[in-house]
């Protein structure tokens, strides 16, 4: 018998041997409705067994063995929307990937008994199912991806959004308590700690939704408007400063930096860039900020001092939640950090249609270089 008809056939012997295993799945399957452990599974089956009847190319049967064969624009299939149905009801990705393993091994087992002789077709009816619970395993693992993704970065802003008001509230305690008429020294110097600190979560905030934001599809948007970038820097680098008095940087500008930018997101990406030098260069060394205009183009670059980084490390140092191993010559970062200012700072450089890369050696120290039009 063709494992095609054989599926049609024996579909409710399947389904009850799908059920089954779904329920071992902890904890999820133990609590679920027989139909909803079924969810789509007979869809599933009954898309595998049209597909096997239908004629492939040898390109065809290659793409969906590697779980790409193409799907209509728009279209959903029962694999995809068991995916993220799985995710919703609390499945893990592991289970999910276990389900189709046991679909597998579930129908062979079945079927094999039945067939009498390996012929030619019944080897090619294997090969063809085989390709079918690849395509299904991808469309569900991405579909069930997306959404485990989305729910993540939806949670993120969230946090932040909420984060916001109690900060809001700290930060005016530091500024009060901050107030030479407030009372003694020790009670300005706790102010001006705390006040502080609320800054860097702010910023830690801000970072968490902006991340949120790019990974939920809108971008991080920007208004570019005519403006001075050199005083934009200025400002970048006042405001870094006075939250490590302790560190010295340098400013150096060159030619006419007029140009059309979004100075809040510009001066955000230096701020990033600045605060990243600062926790990774050496303690008594400067960091430096170097902004040249061109005819087309205006480059910048934050370097500073400090043990090299490992080329493996350069090459992921713009991904999301990267974080480097502090040395021994370096300035501990703060516990809090996410990781995210760099990815940030590449994402508004990308906005403003820009280019950034890292170097670091041990000679020239550690070097971010941010290109940007004139426009």
């Amino acid at each position: 018998m063709k494992l095609s008809s054989f599926i049609t056939r024996h579909m409710e012997d399947i389904l009850v041997e799908w059920e089954s295993f779904a329920r071992t799945l902890q904890p999820a399957g133990s609590e679920m409705s027989a139909l909803a452990l079924r969810n789509h599974a007979r869809q599933i089956l009954h898309a595998i067994a049209l597909d096997m009847d239908t004629v492939e190319t040898p390109s065809q049967q290659y793409q969906k063995s590697k779980g790409l064969a193409p799907v209509a624009v728009g279209a959903e299939t029962a694999a995809s929307t068991h995916g993220a149905l799985r995710h919703l009801s609390g499945f893990s990705l592991t289970q999910l990937a276990a389900e189709f393993r046991a679909l597998r091994a579930t129908v062979l087992r079945l079927w094999l008994p039945q067939v009498k002789a390996l012929s030619e077709d019944r080897t090619r009816d294997m090969v063809r199912f085989n390709e079918n619970i690849d395509q299904a395993l991808a469309e569900a693992v991405a579909t069930y991806s997306q959404k485990a993704s989305r729910t993540r970065d939806t949670f993120l802003a969230i946090l932040g959004h909420d984060l916001r008001s109690p900060l809001a509230t700290l930060a005016m305690a530091g500024e009060y308590l901050a107030r030479a008429e407030t009372g003694n020294e020790q009670t300005a110097a706790v102010g001006i700690r705390v006040r502080r600190s609320a800054a860097t979560m702010n910023t830690m905030i801000n970072d968490l939704l902006e991340f949120a934001r790019s990974q939920l599809g809108s971008g991080i948007p920007v208004s570019p408007q005519a403006g001075d970038l050199g005083q934009v820097c200025r400002w970048a680098v006042e405001d870094i400063g006075a939250a490590h008095p302790d560190c010295r940087f340098e400013i150096e500008t060159q030619g006419n930096l007029e140009c059309r930018f979004d100075a809040a997101r510009v001066q955000q990406l230096l701020s990033n860039l600045l605060n990243n030098a600062v926790q990774y260069g050496s303690n008594g060394l400067p960091v430096l900020l170097q902004v040249a205009a061109g005819d087309s183009e205006i480059v910048m670059r934050v370097r500073n001092h400090g043990s090299p980084i490992a080329a493996e490390s350069l090459a992921a140092i713009f991904d999301p939640m990267f974080q480097l191993a502090a040395t021994p010559d370096q300035r501990d970062r703060p516990r809090t950090s996410l990781g995210l200012g760099l990815f940030i700072a590449r994402e508004i450089t990308l906005a403003h249609g820009g280019r950034i890369h890292a170097s670091s050696d041990a000679y020239t120290g550690t070097e971010f270089i941010v290109i940007l039009p004139r426009r």
